[in-house]
């Protein structure tokens, strides 16, 4: 397994930093983030060290999801969630300040005060044109 000795998550992985571990398997770790956005708030990680989803394997991918709709009900359960929003930011416009890859779990209320991203308007044309350039991406 491939680890990054100045990586904080591999660090927890090892050990070598304390954690409130929730789920642990050969290949994944679950833990609470310290810096919480709600009551409950979990990161899943592989333990093999991937800057973010982008470089983490189609495995390593496909169970990170299996993990988070494994410990997603109980997560809810506890903390009396009705609901989660799933986080992953890749990159550091998007807000990852860990390179390391992770799934947030994010459990939600009714009046958790919380708010999504907003809305921004778009015109049919545009989405078109959008949707082309990222087709010929592909």
């Amino acid at each position: 397994m491939q680890q990054d000795p100045s990586c904080i998550f591999c660090k927890i992985i090892a050990g070598e930093i304390p954690s409130h571990k929730i789920y642990e398997d050969k290949n994944y770790l679950a833990f609470l983030d310290i810096h919480p956005i709600s009551r409950g708030h979990t990161l899943v990680i592989p333990k093999n060290h991937s800057t973010d989803l982008l470089h983490a394997t189609p495995n390593e991918r496909k169970g990170l999801l299996e993990i988070v709709a494994k410990i997603a009900p109980a997560i809810m359960k506890s903390v009396g969630a009705k609901g989660f929003n799933v986080g992953i930011n890749t990159g550091k416009e998007s807000g990852q300040d860990v390179f390391h890859t992770h799934v947030h779990i994010i459990p939600r209320s009714t009046r958790d005060g919380l708010k999504s991203w907003e809305n921004m308007p778009s015109k049919t044309h545009d989405l078109a044109e959008i949707a082309r350039n990222i087709a010929q991406n592909l």
